[in-house]
Order: C-alpha cells, then structure tokens, then sequence
C-alpha cells in the first residue's frame, strides 16, 4: 500500500489545518488505496475564535490540535523520515502559513519551519511526490526559494499571492477550484480548494484530482524501476 504522508498544522481553517481539505485528504487517499501517515510539528499556535474571526488570548499546541483530525493516530514531524513515505500532502487553511511557514507575516521573505522544510527536502531529493492545496503551494515556494527548483505551482487566481510566490523563484499558473497544476519535473501537484472555492463539492473535486494525480506519480515511478 502507499503510504502518504499528511502534514497538519493544527485544526481550524484560522490557526490551523482547513478541517476540510484535511477530511476529503484522508478519503480519497483511502479510497483509492493509499496509507495516510498524519503528522505535524510539536509547537504552540496563537487561538483564533472561529465565530469571530478575532484573536483570543490562549495558546494551543499544533499537534495535539492536529491529533483532533487524525483521530489520535499521529506523529511528531520530527521523527518522520522520507524513506518511510511514498508521497506528501499539505492541506491548507492559514496554519499551513502562519505555523508550518511565516508566509503569513513575511510574505516572500519567509522561512519555513525547519522539520517540516527538511522533510520536504528530503522527498524532493528522493524524486517522491508531493501535493500541496490551498495555501500551501506558498510552503513549498517558501521551501525552496534558496534552490534551483523552481516549482509550478497554483493558489487559485489571486494576483498578489501568485506574485509573492513567483518573487520566491516559483513559477505560477492560473486554475480554477476543480482544476490542479502538476509539475511533472518536480513531481508537485497543487489545488486552489479553500483559495478559490465557495462550494464544498467543488473543493472537495479539485483535491480528489490532486490525489489521484499524486498516487499515479507514485505508481508511475515504481514501475520505472521495474
């Protein structure tokens, strides 16, 4: 079975992981035959209410807010190596760039968390597939602005956003909310989700896309080396 690693940044859209793109992550990953392996960083996140959309003076850790998500069944980022894995996928929601990345605060001059950049790395390095949705097609840019990667990524169509991404030595496509862009060179495949998407439906289409994309990646490299 493939095993696909989840990188989760925390649980609500807000402070954390989008719960959705999360969910429809771990689905069509199980529905079409993969092995999710959720993990997340161990640091503390800064709370937002999410009937207000204000700031409430509390902290929470990421991962013990993530486990909320992965129903328990989750691992220090840390102790994760990219010879266990076959894929990774990043869902979106603002911790993606305010707790696994500063994009958030820094825009083209962030840096990205250093455990969640060295596994990132490491998959690249071993030609493994990643996924990125929503917001963080700006982590991977963020990952490897200093490296002759050059990624082809999509965050939807938001002018600022792609121009942030591109000035981090990104290269940028416009899609809509059921539509990804894939980098074949680089084996990264991206989706709007949550940057674009107003439906659910149509979110929850361009992230089965994204995964069925990405495990055809892996399939396709091993039976290169058959």
């Amino acid at each position: 079975m493939i095993k696909t690693g989840l990188i989760l940044s925390g649980c609500g859209y807000l402070d954390g992981s989008e719960i959705h793109e999360a969910v429809f992550s771990l689905y069509f990953l199980d529905k079409y035959g993969a092995e999710a392996i959720c993990m997340a960083p161990d640091m503390n996140l800064n709370v937002m209410n999410h009937i207000t959309n204000k700031p409430v003076p509390e902290t929470r850790n990421v991962l013990i807010e993530s486990a909320r998500i992965a129903r328990g069944k989750i691992r220090n980022i840390k102790d994760v190596k990219a010879s266990e894995l076959d894929a990774v996928i990043l869902p979106g929601g603002f911790g993606a760039a305010k707790n696994l990345c500063d994009f958030a605060a820094k825009g083209p001059q962030a840096a990205p968390h250093p455990e969640v950049a060295r596994l990132l790395r490491e998959m690249h390095r071993l030609k493994k597939p990643i996924g990125a949705i929503c917001i963080s097609p700006a982590l991977i840019a963020c990952v490897f602005k200093e490296e002759p990667v050059k990624p082809l990524l999509t965050i939807g169509t938001d002018k600022q956003t792609a121009e942030a991404l591109r000035k981090m030595n990104a290269r940028h496509e416009s899609h809509s909310v059921r539509e990804i862009a894939v980098d074949r060179e680089n084996k990264i495949v991206s989706t709007p989700a949550y940057m674009l998407g107003e439906r659910i439906s149509d979110v929850g289409d361009g992230i089965e896309k994204l995964i069925r994309e990405v495990l055809s990646l892996v399939r396709q490299s091993a039976e290169a080396l058959r």
